[in-house]
């Protein structure tokens, strides 16, 4: 066979594989976003229900704050389903910002978490629903947040209501810098001006993830001290891959907006490969939820658990770094994740996906949601996925075009087998 023709048969199989993808990715994403629309709006007292078994029925009509905000920006349309009921319900004391995590269904705070994590996801669904909207007051209420949310972060974490105790190392979790780097790459989209003001902020945020990468480049770990030296103990070691994977791909959309080729190779690297490599399980396939520096043994019971979210912030991850790049080593790992993923997670029956996973890959958990699992990684997933997997296709288009017809073959020339 001569090498034109094997490029062009390489070529279009690699299509047909990505066009494959592109229609289940695609199908797939109508059908989670279906079962969300059916189920989880809450009618009568607006919000989203989110406490949903597998065919969709609620078993809690508790509403959690950040998955109120997460969905808002999924599921935005009518606003007053979402936008609304966060405005008038999400913060506990207004004018103070702190948001509540738990509500009842009328929106009565049940609990407050000392994090900025609530706050994030309502800054960001305020945000969205201005876009869509054009109503001011979500903008406003959404730079009112963001403001908030650094001070707390960068000043004065008082405010959280978590005191800092003598025994307490000053630690830093990799999750507080790559959601302010999501949110700031957001909030950024729409506004060139603001994007132009929090460029510095989106900087900190990146240098901050960076330092997570210890021992000499050979481990990413969640927690750090506040000047980006590893911390003793459990609480040292600790590994999320699911958490270094989805920074992974925020670092990287960070390092090509900046055109930083030597940061987009660092994060593939350091960032996609290296906690794949080391999370994932050799024996029954899939991620492991959290895991030990040492290889020692974790002390969270469901550290050996598969979970959606870290799965679908993978497909994410090496999709794009696929894109970016056209390294077939990244696109191979897509595939085998993606294989993975809609084999063991995706519910044929009711829709949507499972959540929680024993190590062997079988259901542990019917819920399709509850406090954690929401209207959110899922379909960003998939919407994301889909729109890259369309942009590769478009893009291989031109070339196939000049090469719709084969090279002739020829005569084999000595050595081209």
């Amino acid at each position: 066979m001569s090498r034109g023709l094997r490029v062009w048969q390489d070529m279009e199989k690699e299509q047909e594989t990505l066009r494959a993808w592109k229609e289940r990715v695609a199908r797939e994403l109508d059908r989670v976003v279906a079962f969300w629309l059916e189920h989880s709006h809450d009618q009568e007292q607006g919000g989203f229900f989110t406490c949903l078994g597998r065919d969709g029925r609620v078993y809690d009509d508790l509403k959690y704050v950040w998955l109120q905000g997460r969905q808002g920006l999924r599921a935005h349309r009518p606003p007053s389903h979402g936008g609304e009921f966060l405005l008038r319900y999400a913060q506990v004391a207004p004018p103070a910002k702190k948001c509540a995590f738990v509500l009842t269904r009328d929106g009565r705070p049940v609990k407050v978490q000392r994090t900025i994590f609530s706050e994030c996801f309502y800054t960001m669904a305020m945000n969205e629903l201005w876009r869509v909207t054009g109503d001011a007051r979500y903008q406003s209420e959404a730079m009112e947040m963001m403001d908030q949310i650094v001070s707390w972060v960068r000043e004065d974490p008082s405010g959280l209501g978590r005191p800092q105790l003598p025994g307490a190392p000053a630690s830093e979790s990799m999750a507080v810098p790559m959601m302010l780097l999501n949110l700031v790459e957001q909030l950024g989209e729409a506004d060139e001006e603001l994007a132009g003001i929090s460029a510095e902020l989106g900087d900190w945020c990146a240098q901050r993830i960076l330092q997570h990468v210890q021992r000499g480049g050979q481990a990413v770990l969640e927690n750090v001290s506040e000047d980006g030296e590893e911390l003793s103990g459990c609480l040292g070691r600790h590994q999320n891959p699911g958490h270094a994977l989805e920074a992974g791909w925020f670092l990287l959309r960070y390092a090509i907006r900046r055109g930083d080729a030597k940061l987009q190779a660092h994060v593939i690297d350091k960032f996609l490969l290296l906690p794949f490599h080391s999370g994932w399980d050799p024996e029954h396939g899939g991620l492991f939820y959290f895991q030990d520096a040492d290889g020692l043994c974790p002390t969270q019971l469901e550290w050996a658990m598969k979970l959606w979210w870290p799965h679908s912030e993978a497909m994410i991850a090496f999709l794009m770094g696929y894109s970016e790049t056209g390294d077939p080593a990244l696109l191979r790992i897509f595939y085998q994740v993606a294989e993975y993923t809609f084999r063991r997670f995706r519910d044929p029956e009711y829709g949507e996906w499972f959540g929680y996973l024993n190590r062997d890959g079988k259901v542990a958990l019917t819920i399709k949601g509850g406090p954690f699992k929401g209207c959110f990684h899922v379909p960003r997933c998939l919407a994301m996925c889909e729109e890259m997997l369309n942009d590769l296709l478009s893009r291989l288009a031109p070339a196939s075009a000049l090469s719709a017809r084969p090279p002739p073959a020829g005569p084999a020339r000595p050595g081209a087998e």
